[in-house]
C-alpha cells in the first residue's frame, strides 16, 4: 500500500479529512507522516484548533495500521483509547508523524487477531512544525475480526 492508496482511502471513507486539508506525504518501513495546513483547521487565536490537531493525530495512527492491514477486508479498525499533551500552539502548517512500531509490536498485535480475533497497538504520533514538536497523541488502536 502506497502513501496515494491511503490517502485515497483516507479521502473517500473518513470525509473529513479533505475539509481539514490532510495529505500522506509519506508511508514507509519507518512510519507515516500526515501534513494538514493551518487554514482550515485555524481557531479564534490564529493556532490550529485543538480538536483538529487530535483528530489528524489520531489520523496519523489510523493510517499506519490501515496499511498494515492491507488486503485484509474481513478486519475492523478501530480507536480504543487516545490521550493528547500539548507543549506548544502550533501556528502554522504542521506534520503528524507516527512511528511503526516495530517487528515486536506488530508480532503482538498479529498474535492478538490471530488468538484472540483482536489486535491492540499502541503509537505514539509527534505533531511538529519544522523541527519543533508541539504536541504528542498516544493512542491505542484495536483491529477486530469481522
Amino acid at each position: 500500500m502506497t502513501a496515494a492508496d491511503v490517502e485515497a482511502y483516507l479521502h473517500e471513507h473518513i470525509p473529513q479529512s479533505i475539509s481539514m486539508g490532510v495529505r500522506v506525504a509519506s508511508l514507509d518501513e519507518r512510519g507515516v507522516r500526515l501534513t494538514a495546513p493551518l487554514s482550515p483547521n485555524i481557531n479564534h487565536r490564529g493556532t490550529v484548533f485543538g480538536g483538529s490537531a487530535a483528530a489528524v493525530a489520531m489520523l496519523a495512527g489510523w493510517a499506519l495500521v490501515h496499511a498494515h492491514l492491507a488486503g485484509r477486508p474481513d478486519v475492523r479498525l478501530v480507536i480504543r483509547r487516545q490521550q493528547m499533551e500539548f507543549d506548544a500552539p502550533i501556528d502554522g502548517d504542521f506534520d503528524a508523524v507516527c512511528e511503526d512500531p516495530g517487528d515486536e509490536g506488530w508480532a503482538q498485535f498479529e498474535r492478538g487477531l490471530e488468538h484472540m480475533g483482536k489486535g491492540r497497538v499502541q503509537l505514539r504520533v509527534r505533531l511538529n512544525r519544522g523541527a519543533a514538536d508541539l504536541a504528542t497523541f498516544d493512542g491505542v488502536y484495536v483491529a477486530v475480526s469481522a
